[in-house]
């Protein structure tokens, strides 16, 4: 008999960054390793991974990490991990290990550690064993995993819906979930995020019909935003392009690189001859696909609207369509993208988030895997708290106790011995790490706050040059603003400023002695002060005094 920890180092209480483990007695099991996109109040973040300091705390007794599918928010953190932990191993199906590679490449990290997974074939860690099945999602190749220990079988889901008609690598294999749940599962970690909608998702996340009236009512330029591996959704516009003389033209080698080894690997059913080079993107007709960069959602899109890309511009012939749905934060970035386009005239269609579903698991599709699995306990993870609470109340519909159903937070522990839950209130430190640019681990909550005070109130420079022998004042106080105020109307404001700068050095220096420490926090206080007295404005004060 075993003692097993589940708890999440990301994706609880949060959309994205899902990351969760299993420890079965000394053997560690993660999976997923996602990022979040940052929201219009992180200045400068371009996303957001877990902190993984138990992961590289316990590198030994780590098996690997499991990829569900080859979303970034279930895989986008693996390249920031590997360059720290390079020797970790990355399990993936065919499909998500080339999303992967492909990334991998890109930063120079090596893919000998990555290894494929077959769905259906179990690979064994000793006493206990993983066992992928293939599940259906806008992704090919997307499973969720078994891991099966001495007390009984741990299901993670990831993101999922029932749809019949989804088949090949899209199809969902209810006969192995129905025969897993038949040997006894201890516990089912199941995604949140649609638990508050009734129905199936199914058939409200096809978009062919909209799709179809889109190419057949404009006759222009179309641009289609849609994230990177929505594949399935990228197939559904080739389906109807096919019924049309209209070319595509991809922008984003990322999404180019994507698409194109979808193609070859038959993921994908599209003629190649008809995917264009960017020469043609001012084509009469054409359809061009824009994809949202890792970094920052709506990031291409965005610099097109503005101006700034060298090959396309955006005119009022063109038509376009946002054909995925716009993420909670997202939503101030995209009306701001609405508004420019609005005074360019271009006809912009947004896919309702309410008719045009995403794929993932409403109420009843969570129903049915909860009867398919028939677990022990019940753990809602992948979505915010509210989410979290929806997927208890669907548990508690199909006749699941509430002292079974498992809410947490990241960090929380649901601790099991010889298959019984012992809440002994463990908790494992979580942390989020903020990427920004080429650094990570270097941006915190002081980092953030100076940049919103810059961007609310400006900066204001105080310099000063002293004698180093005498200590007299040979130069200054200067002051220097940006972003605070106009200067040339505010000379007396100034002038003030620089008073009473010069009268906190003097009054901090004696004989031949200045303290320094006292100068910098006295002109920061005085005359911080001082500005709000006048502005009520708290710009960030920088001083510098130097000797010569």
């Amino acid at each position: 008999m075993s003692k097993i920890k589940i708890f999440g180092l990301g994706g609880l209480n949060e959309n994205g960054k899902n990351m969760y483990v299993v420890e079965v007695d000394k053997d560690i099991f993660v999976f997923d390793a996602g990022l979040k996109y940052a929201d219009d109040k992180m200045l400068g973040i371009d996303y957001i991974i877990p902190n993984y300091d138990y992961i590289k705390n316990n590198l030994k007794n780590v098996k690997g990490i499991f990829i569900t599918h080859g979303h970034d928010n279930n895989m986008g953190a693996l390249t920031e991990i590997v360059k720290e932990i390079p020797s970790i191993k990355i399990y993936g199906t065919r499909f998500t290990l080339e999303v992967i590679k492909d990334e991998f490449i890109a930063e120079n990290l090596s893919i000998n550690n990555l290894i494929e997974l077959k769905p259906h074939r179990k690979v064994n860690f000793g006493e206990n064993s993983i066992f992928p099945i293939s599940l259906t999602h806008t992704v090919p190749d997307a499973v969720g995993y078994v891991l099966y220990t001495p007390d009984g079988a741990i299901f993670y889901t990831g993101n999922f819906i029932f749809d019949s008609t989804m088949l090949g690598n899209y199809k969902t294999d209810i006969g192995k979930l129905a025969y897993v749940g038949k040997q006894g599962v201890l516990c089912l970690l199941s995604e949140s995020l649609y638990a508050d909608r009734k129905g199936y998702t199914s058939p409200n996340h096809r978009t062919s019909d909209i799709i179809r009236e889109i190419l057949n009512r404009n006759d222009g330029r179309i641009l289609y935003n849609v994230y990177q591996t929505q594949l399935y959704r990228i197939q559904e516009l080739f389906n109807e392009l096919k019924n049309t003389s209209r070319n595509v033209v991809i922008l984003g080698k990322r999404l180019e690189n994507v698409i194109l080894k979808a193609i070859d690997m038959d993921y994908v059913d599209f003629d190649k001859k008809r995917i264009k080079t960017i020469s043609h993107v001012n084509d009469d007709k054409i359809v061009v696909i824009i994809s949202d960069e890792r970094e920052k959602a709506f990031s291409n899109l965005k610099r097109i609207v503005r101006g700034y890309d060298k090959f396309i511009n955006i005119t009022k012939d063109d038509t376009v369509v946002f054909a995925s749905p716009i993420d909670d934060g997202m939503e101030r970035t995209a009306t701001k993208i609405f508004d420019v386009l609005a005074k360019i005239g271009a006809n912009v269609i947004e896919l309702s988030r309410r008719k045009y579903l995403s794929y993932h698991a409403s109420s009843e599709d969570l129903m049915l895997m909860l009867n398919l699995m028939n677990p022990k306990y019940y753990m809602p993870v992948i979505g915010e708290y509210r989410h979290q609470m929806a997927n208890k109340e669907v548990a508690k519909k199909v006749g699941m106790s509430d002292e079974n159903i498992l809410l947490r937070l990241n960090g929380e522990v649901a601790y099991f011995e010889n298959g019984k839950l012992v809440d002994n209130g463990m908790k494992i430190p979580v942390d989020d790490i903020l990427i920004d640019g080429l650094g990570s681990g270097d941006v915190g909550e002081l980092v953030l706050k100076d940049r919103e005070l810059l961007s609310d109130n400006g900066i204001v420079i105080i310099t000063a040059t002293l004698d180093k022998e005498t200590k007299e004042v040979l130069a200054g106080p200067e002051v220097l603003t940006r972003g605070f105020i106009y200067v040339k109307e505010n000379i007396d404001l100034i002038k003030e400023a620089q008073r009473i700068s010069l009268e906190v050095i003097k009054e901090h220096t004696k004989g031949n002695y200045v303290d320094f420490a006292k100068v910098k926090l006295g002109i920061r206080d005085k005359v911080g002060k001082y500005f709000y007295e006048q502005t009520e404005c708290k710009p960030m004060i920088l001083i510098a005094t130097l000797e010569v």
